[in-house]
């Protein structure tokens, strides 16, 4: 985990997949659970463009843990795989010229631990990065302008890939809005979500769970069932 401006990054060129992978476990997975306000720490690959990701690589802190903002486990089903995803469609954008010739799409992946305070927690820090490369492109000094031993201003992100949960989703997205930065959600189904007066820079891969109860009716109606059961899960 990372603790308040106290950041591990990983600057990593295109690698092939087992290496970026074992990379990537190392620089999101590999830090001790039992570490309260541990260091957080993302995986950046550089790139022409930059993609903000949050996604849930350990599972949300426990009730003893949750003041701690100390992540759970692992969530390798939900989280890396999600991961190996979001880089592999990243790979084969850049390898064809045809979509975006001469530009590379790079990112910096963030752990969202499936939990609010971590959630903003991240983002705030992806709207630190956006306000400081604004403001050194106003300083015709550029570089020369940073404080010596102060951090280096990290490139702004294009727009934000996540969190999963809809609840998580809307706190970032309320922050996010305030600097009109975009934000693409891929399972985030709340209905509240599709009201673009309220969420004018969210977009989603995914029906709204209003679309989905039409669809289950719809089918029902169609086949003319007249008993069914249902199976619900929170979250």
């Amino acid at each position: 985990m990372m603790g308040r401006g106290d950041r591990h990054r990983r600057r990593i060129p295109h690698p092939d997949r087992a290496i970026w992978m074992a990379l990537l476990a190392l620089a999101l997975g590999g830090i001790g659970a039992s570490c309260a306000l541990a260091k957080r720490r993302n995986a950046v690959l550089e790139g022409d463009i930059l993609i903000g990701a949050l996604f849930p690589v350990h599972r949300q802190p426990s009730l003893k843990t949750a003041y701690t903002r100390q992540c759970g486990e692992i969530w390798e089903q939900y989280g890396m795989h999600r991961i190996e995803v979001f880089l592999k469609t990243l790979d084969e954008i850049n390898s064809d010229p045809s979509i975006l010739p001469n530009i590379t799409l790079g990112c910096d992946i963030r752990d969202s631990c499936w939990y609010p305070p971590v959630a903003l927690e991240q983002s705030i820090d992806f709207i630190k990065n956006s306000i400081a490369s604004r403001e050194r492109s106003l300083n015709r000094s550029g570089q020369a302008s940073r404080q010596p031993g102060s951090p280096p201003i990290n490139k702004p992100i294009a727009g934000l890939i996540g969190p999963g949960s809809s609840t998580v989703t809307i706190q970032v997205q309320n922050l996010l809005s305030l600097f009109n930065i975009p934000q693409v959600g891929y399972s985030a189904t709340s209905k509240d979500l599709s009201d673009k007066s309220l969420y004018k820079y969210f977009l989603r891969v995914v029906p709204s769970d209003k679309l989905q109860a039409k669809a289950l009716v719809d089918l029902v109606m169609y086949f003319n069932w007249t008993y069914i059961s249902t199976v619900y899960t929170e979250g």
